[in-house]
């Protein structure tokens, strides 16, 4: 028997913080061995990550969704459940299940992670943990081709996209490079900063890894301890090939992901 797909439109309610599309289309499959309520996390997840629910979007209670998708409580709290363990849903009380964000996919490129979560439509903010001058050890000095425990501003940030940590960057600048100050590093980007200082970047060598997070980094971020992130080494050089920063980040990999473009060589 040939399996009829079962079309159901929710129409979800008109959200303070962003607008709401007036209604969206799940195709919910009865008869295939997918779960119901992982079809309906994956058309979620999809409509998150196409822009077509918006961060601050809200979906309404699950009672509320149950009834207009003809799905049974316990089916929706645990479609809702899985968005909400991958960090797309966040349930608020008084307020409802309402989307946070969709996952940042970064291109491996020389650009800064200011621009791209702007360019994305993520509308990240900076809180500056630490900004001082202080001597290189030996890897940062060897990073950036200086003598070891020459000066260098140390800037520690917290990099967020709607008010949720994102990345922990910690950044390394020989003294006299640019004037490195906190105000201008929380309202944007360092290598804004660079670019309008008159420093042209070039090019850049960088590693990217994995590591689990230790207590201190999975608070600050906003992750069980233990929970896997990104990590990336990255030294960026000038046009006159001297190198101006050297950063070591480490990011959410519920909320980050590097992407590649691999070419075959003939």
């Amino acid at each position: 028997m040939a399996r009829v797909p079962v079309r159901r439109t929710a129409r979800f309610p008109r959200a303070a913080a962003a607008a709401v599309p007036v209604g969206l289309d799940f195709t919910l499959d009865r008869n295939s061995p997918v779960p119901l309520y992982y079809q309906l996390a994956q058309q979620l997840e999809s409509a998150i990550q196409r822009g077509v629910l918006s961060p601050g979007s809200l979906l309404g209670n699950e009672v509320e969704l149950a009834g207009r998708l003809g799905l049974s409580r316990p089916t929706v709290r645990q479609g809702i459940q899985t968005l909400v363990d991958k960090g797309f849903l966040v349930r608020r009380r008084g307020v409802g299940t309402q989307v946070v964000h969709s996952q940042v996919k970064r291109p491996l490129e020389l650009s800064s992670l200011y621009d791209d979560l702007e360019s994305a439509g993520q509308r990240p903010t900076t809180q500056v943990l630490h900004n001082a001058l202080e001597p290189a050890s030996a890897d940062v000095a060897a990073a950036l081709g200086i003598a070891e425990g020459g000066a260098v501003h140390r800037v520690e940030r917290l990099r967020l996209t709607h008010g949720r940590p994102v990345a922990a960057l910690c950044n390394y600048i020989p003294e006299g490079l640019l004037d490195v100050d906190t105000a201008r590093l929380e309202s944007t980007g360092l290598y804004r900063m660079m670019r309008a200082a008159g420093i042209s970047l070039h090019s850049a060598r960088q590693t990217v890894g994995a590591r689990a997070a230790s207590p201190e980094e999975a608070a600050r971020l906003d992750e069980p301890a233990g929970a896997a992130l990104l990590t990336m080494q990255r030294t960026a050089y000038a046009d006159t090939g001297r190198a101006v920063e050297y950063g070591t980040h480490i990011y959410r990999s519920s909320r980050y992901a590097f992407e590649f473009q691999l070419l075959l060589r003939t």
